[in-house]
């Protein structure tokens, strides 16, 4: 069998038995890729079937002296240890060359931050655009921000999870594992809004979308790129540099804004879909540095607060 057979079949298992998402399998496909190239210039014939403890490690040197970032060679090295321990597990070959390899050394940055009224103004420009466009950049920015979802749970969301005048919206996670997420009193207006001129997205011809965002594109749905783009054009129509500005930096605000007013840490963890509570954890860092942010509140720590984006 081949070393590309080898990879589809490991790519095969991570979304039957683990419930991959496609953008996780294509971001695994690209680190699996990166790995057989290298053994490839090695120059010594092996696949990954036959790869050595010291291949790995000259991979490793050559990311490092192309000046990767250690946090992205970590990142490759436990997906290559992943598909090494499937290979040994299926008997594919009689051992695990990563075994004895450490992971490249990474201090834990903190998220990329901004403050409250950096946010206030982005959701102040976003009602500035004008007609159908302008309403759903605000019912977007308002969902983002009172639920902390994932760009990739936002764009996807079905029509069905805001459906009914609730409370909350269904997300569907990684490993397609539902939650509840509470929304804002904004936010569900926002939605009501954009709700109204929904049909201004649909495919041509006015069919019926499934999707909460539809787009004429070939996904049917708003894509995490041209979202992304949409975010950095209103940061700089508000004033803010475009660099600072993304999705998942919207995601740290709404959690680290929370815990900023004294939320409880398990709660944002259950909110933001975290397995494991250190990694919502970061953020009692993140909050830390958040009060010396421009135009931060000097609001007591205790304060309730039920959401970011307050209301509701």
């Amino acid at each position: 069998m081949s070393a590309a057979a080898d990879c589809d079949s490991f790519l095969e298992m991570l979304s039957a038995e683990r419930g991959a998402a496609p953008n996780t399998l294509a971001s695994y496909r690209g680190d699996l890729e990166a790995y057989l190239a290298h053994l490839m210039r090695c120059g010594r014939g092996h696949g990954p079937r036959d790869a050595t403890v010291e291949d790995i490690r000259t991979w490793l040197e050559a990311m490092s002296k192309a000046g990767m970032a250690a946090s992205s060679s970590a990142r490759r090295l436990s997906a290559i240890r992943q598909f090494h321990r499937f290979l040994f597990a299926e008997g594919r070959r009689a051992d695990d060359p990563t075994a004895t390899i450490d992971s490249p050394r990474r201090g834990r940055a903190l998220p990329k931050l901004l403050s409250e009224a950096e946010v206030a103004v982005m959701l102040m420009r976003a009602g500035d655009q004008p007609g159908a466009a302008g309403l759903r950049m605000t019912a977007l920015m308002e969902l983002l921000y009172a639920t902390g979802m994932r760009v990739s749970e936002l764009v996807a969301l079905p029509l069905s999870a805001v459906a009914r005048d609730q409370d909350f919206v269904v997300v569907r996670g990684k490993g397609g594992k539902e939650r509840l997420v509470p929304m804002t009193g904004k936010a569900r207006a926002a939605l009501a809004g954009y709700k109204a001129v929904r049909s201004d997205f649909l495919p041509d011809g006015g069919k019926e979308s499934k999707w909460l965002f539809p787009s004429r594109g070939k996904e049917g749905h708003l894509t995490r790129q041209r979202f992304g783009q949409m975010l950095k054009d209103l940061a700089a129509q508000a004033g803010i540099d475009p660099a600072r500005v993304s999705p998942h930096v919207l995601r740290h605000a709404f959690a680290s804004h929370l815990l900023a007013h004294g939320a409880d840490l398990r709660a944002v963890q259950q909110m933001l879909g975290h397995s494991d509570i250190s990694t919502t954890q970061i953020y009692t860092g993140a909050e830390v540095t958040l009060r010396f942010l421009p135009g931060a509140p000097r609001v007591p720590r205790a304060a309730p607060v039920s959401s970011p984006g307050g209301g509701g």
